[in-house]
């Protein structure tokens, strides 16, 4: 039997400027673990005086993960966080009830001109914690658990993983592991978590001598320890968790597990009930659709 349950495959997102490719919402799987949203961005070319400009926009009903491995972003939100995020670190909002952020490019990066290159996942909280406070954390690189063996080098970004746990707090179980691997470099994903995929960034790789391509996302099978080889140097993410309780509605920024809490958010942002973010004045306007 195959120790892949799934392969997924990446469906490419014009966000004004740059693309992404998506993973995750897709139609064989809503979520893996609790991530009910995945975008792979870039890499991306900007030059001078260019840069990114995402306008406040509002979140519910889930915790945002943003996760560099080049250039720079700001983040700024409507509790008054103020963050540049850099390659290795992880930024986590937990949007709860309702918060609104902004994610643009820093000055002296717009100015001298960088490559964007990141995942970008969407965490969908539990019922229990849809309308819990907002918050915001930031996690440098050097904070988070480093292993490293000849030829292979694995960041606990979330959750926990061999033996290791991240500082960042979250939800139930969760797994979120980034991985840089060399031609020829082995290692074992154990059936340790419910639910786990493995994307892959760059490079080539199988697992179980299974084929896995860059841009690509392999759902494992449950309960199987399945080992991934390197077919030449690669990058990627090994993601999953405790499955969620229920299935949940997405909404342009919103998720929740009723459709009352969307059309609820929707009014909400429409009729300016979000909080702003403090120093910003533009902001996206409800979709039409």
């Amino acid at each position: 039997m195959s120790t892949i349950q799934h392969l997924l495959k990446p469906h490419e997102r014009d966000l004004g400027g740059f693309t992404v490719k998506r993973l995750l919402p897709s139609l064989p799987k809503q979520a893996v673990g609790p991530f009910i949203f995945f975008d792979h961005m870039g890499p991306a070319v900007q030059a001078p005086g260019e840069g990114m400009d995402v306008r406040p926009h509002p979140h519910i009903g889930l915790a945002t993960v943003t996760y560099l491995y080049e250039g720079e972003i700001l983040h700024r939100d409507s509790l008054g966080s103020i963050q540049a995020i850099r390659p290795g670190d992880v930024n986590w909002m937990t949007a709860g009830h309702g918060i609104v952020h902004s994610e643009r490019t820093p000055p002296a990066a717009r100015d001298s001109g960088q490559t964007l290159h990141g995942l970008q996942t969407w965490f969908a909280l539990p019922r229990e914690y849809e309308l819990t406070e907002p918050a915001f954390f930031h996690h440098s690189a050097d904070s988070l658990p480093l292993l490293e063996w000849p030829g292979l080098r694995l960041r606990v970004v979330l959750g926990s993983a061999y033996g290791q746990r991240s500082p960042v707090q979250t939800f139930g179980d969760t797994l979120y592991v980034a991985g840089e691997l060399d031609a020829g470099a082995v290692f074992e994903i154990p059936a340790d978590h419910a639910e786990r995929g493995v994307y892959l960034a760059r490079g080539a790789i199988e697992i179980d001598g299974e084929a896995v391509m860059p841009g690509q996302l392999a759902v494992l099978q449950p309960g199987v320890n399945a080992t991934v080889t390197a077919q030449a140097e690669s990058r990627l993410m090994v993601l999953g968790g405790e499955p969620l309780d229920g299935p949940r509605y997405i909404w342009w920024n919103f998720v929740a597990s009723s459709k009352e809490r969307i059309e609820e958010a929707k009014l909400r942002w429409k009729s300016g009930g979000f909080p702003q973010v403090p120093g910003e004045t533009e902001f996206i306007p409800l979709p039409e659709k």
